[in-house]
């Protein structure tokens, strides 16, 4: 086998690939938690009066076939029929034993239908439930969380369930009923014996309930190492241009030869100590055959039990250690769905940061006029991005934001949508604070395009559409031309129709970022944000969009941030910023006669530009 590199040997050659371990993402060390366990069971509520009820009286109906089965055969077939070499008697027992087991049989096969269709029904309303809850989270959340861990909840967490509800929970309640039938039964035969069989019992449920913590504990540590890796494959895989740039393929399969490897021991360490119990259920069946068989013919010898309860004896506790063993698996399950549903759990009680209140108003009808009260905003406490920002954007305003990286323009931008809320102070559109309106109502009023523009998988006519999904065709196809986006299109094999693929890779980066202008246009919003949004469009596009947008902005407030100052120079009110305050603003004459620090940064750029 090759010879893998531990993730600690590839964390230290390669530091910059450690962002995947999260802190967040550790085991802790929690009793069994029955109440998470109800609480996960609460899922089945929807059809406790459908599918359960069904599910559970056909396994009733084949766990009382198998219960009855072996009294038939021990004391009527041997100690009447065949003792008494009765055979009409036998002849009529084979034929009811047979319409017994086929009755068993239908009924095993519908049960085994109606867990896997509840099973599948819990696991989607689970999943429907954990990826609705995350799309109302808050950034914050997943400014601290990488996409992979986030998937391996949504997809691996819950699909490490499905065994425990198509099969645990009903196989659950059918072993317990078995094992407690079995035991009457052996009581009822005879009592002596069954106490001597059953002796192990005790030292059985001990040694077990030792195993419990230290298999539980493991499975969280697959589930996490699980997360580790997807969350190392998720940036690879996005990151992979840059990868083949830096010529790294090398160090980054060496790094995930080391998560592999560490994955690979967690399953194995947890699938090891899972695995005692089998052969320690073996080891019990052993024991208690050999007290039947030895006590069991004491008794026979002894006149005190007849050859036929010996047999149904034989039976039984051939059935009883079968739904011990799945007892046991099902407990692995149990611990499984424990660490997994933990997880889960996690996310779903993540509440967000940016809250909508009860009585949360709605914009009837937004004109864009914003204000800043005293801004105060903290990505955490060791990091201030706003200082007691105040300002005004007036409706149909074009406002650009001015200034080096980390100077506050993006988190004024975030502000005005309302993905956080200021940490002191207040954000009002219209004269309502933001912290007092629908969070849908604000959204559907604000367009944002971004530098790094997001393509969906689908057509180029869905994409546009995103913006607005009851525009019509024609609509869609309006903004792309109002944008410039038609003649692309046009050229496409399939125009409106292409398929763009994930991420719209088929697309360079102008045409993605033309797409993201159509998009946002279509939606009509009375708020436009444009954030470094022509950073990725070459100047003779850029100047087509320009005078698009000298049309489309009118009557709308416009956010634009941009480091080429060259796209700006219309703007109404030009706003710079540095280190989350701000020195000057006005408009581009009225700065550039200032001679502030606006006029630096306009002379550097163009001292740039002479020098190339």
């Amino acid at each position: 086998m090759a010879k893998s590199i531990s993730a600690n040997q590839s964390k230290k050659k390669s530091p910059h690939l450690n962002r995947f371990y999260y802190p967040l993402d550790q085991a802790v060390e929690k009793p069994f938690n029955w109440k998470q366990m109800l609480r996960l069971l609460n899922y089945l509520k929807p059809y406790v009066k459908t599918l359960m009820p069904a599910a559970i009286a056909v396994m009733l109906i084949s766990t009382i076939v198998r219960l009855v089965v072996p009294v038939i055969i021990g004391t009527w077939v041997i100690d009447k029929a065949i003792t008494e070499q009765n055979v009409s008697l036998l002849t009529y027992l084979i034929i009811g034993i047979s319409v017994l087991y086929l009755v068993s049989f239908i009924a095993n096969k519908y049960r085994i239908k109606w867990v896997n269709i509840l099973g599948q029904r819990v696991i989607h309303d689970l999943r429907k439930s954990l990826f609705s809850h995350v799309q109302r989270l808050s950034h914050n959340f997943f400014d601290s969380r990488s996409a992979g861990s986030i998937l391996v909840r949504i997809l691996n967490d819950v699909n490490s369930l499905q065994e425990l509800f198509t099969n645990g929970i009903i196989n659950l309640l059918m072993d317990i009923v078995l094992l407690t039938g079995i035991i009457v039964m052996l009581f009822v035969l005879s009592p002596p014996l069954a106490l001597a069989v059953l002796i192990i019992l005790p030292i059985m449920f001990f040694i077990s309930t030792k195993l419990r913590r230290t298999i539980r504990r493991s499975w969280q540590d697959v589930r996490i190492q699980k997360s580790r890796l997807n969350s190392h494959l998720n940036e690879s895989m996005q990151g992979i241009r840059i990868t083949q740039s830096f010529s790294q393929e090398k160090e980054n399969t060496e790094f995930f030869d080391g998560v592999n490897g560490d994955n690979y021991e967690k399953e194995r360490v947890a699938m090891k100590k899972s695995a005692y119990f089998g052969p320690f259920v073996e080891m019990s069946n052993a024991i208690g055959t050999v007290i039947l068989i030895s006590y069991g013919a004491h008794l026979i010898i002894n006149g005190s039990i007849q050859i036929g309860i010996f047999v149904s004896f034989a039976f039984y506790l051939g059935m009883f250690w079968e739904p011990i063993s799945r007892l046991g698996q099902i407990y692995n399950q149990l611990l499984v769905a424990m660490a997994s549903s933990e997880r889960i759990f996690e996310f779903l009680d993540e509440q967000p940061n940016v809250k909508e209140k009860e009585n949360a108003q709605t914009f009837k009808d937004m004109k864009g006029h914003i204000v800043f009260d005293h801004v105060q905003f903290a990505y955490n406490e060791d990091r201030i991005a706003l200082h007691e920002i105040s300002l005004e954007m007036k409706p149909g305003q074009t406002v650009a934001l001015v200034g080096h990286t980390g100077s506050g323009k993006t988190t004024i931008a975030n502000l005005i949508s309302r993905f956080y809320d200021p940490t002191q102070g207040s954000v009002k559109i219209d004269g309502h604070d933001l912290r007092d309106m629908r969070l849908d109502s604000l959204r559907t009023n604000i367009s944002v395009v971004l530098q790094d523009t997001f393509i969906f998988s689908g057509t180029i006519m869905e994409n546009i559409r995103f913006g607005r999904p009851d525009a019509s065709d024609e609509e869609v196809k309006e903004a792309a031309r109002v944008v410039g986006a038609d003649d692309f299109i046009k050229r496409l094999n399939n125009g409106y129709e292409t398929e763009v693929e994930e991420r719209g890779n088929i697309l360079s980066a102008g045409e993605r970022q033309l797409l993201s202008f159509a998009r946002a246009l279509l939606a009509d919003p009375r708020i436009l944000i444009l954030d470094e949004a022509t950073a990725s469009i070459d100047t003779e596009t850029e100047v087509m969009i320009q005078t698009a947008l000298k049309r489309l902005l009118q009557g709308r407030t416009a956010i634009m941030i941009a480091h080429r100052l060259s796209t700006i120079r219309e703007a109404d009110n030009i706003i710079v910023l540095e280190h989350g305050k701000i020195l000057e603003q006005g408009n581009h004459d009225e700065l550039m006669k200032h001679g502030g620090e606006y006029y630096d940064l306009v002379k550097s750029q163009f001292e740039m530009l002479d020098a190339l």
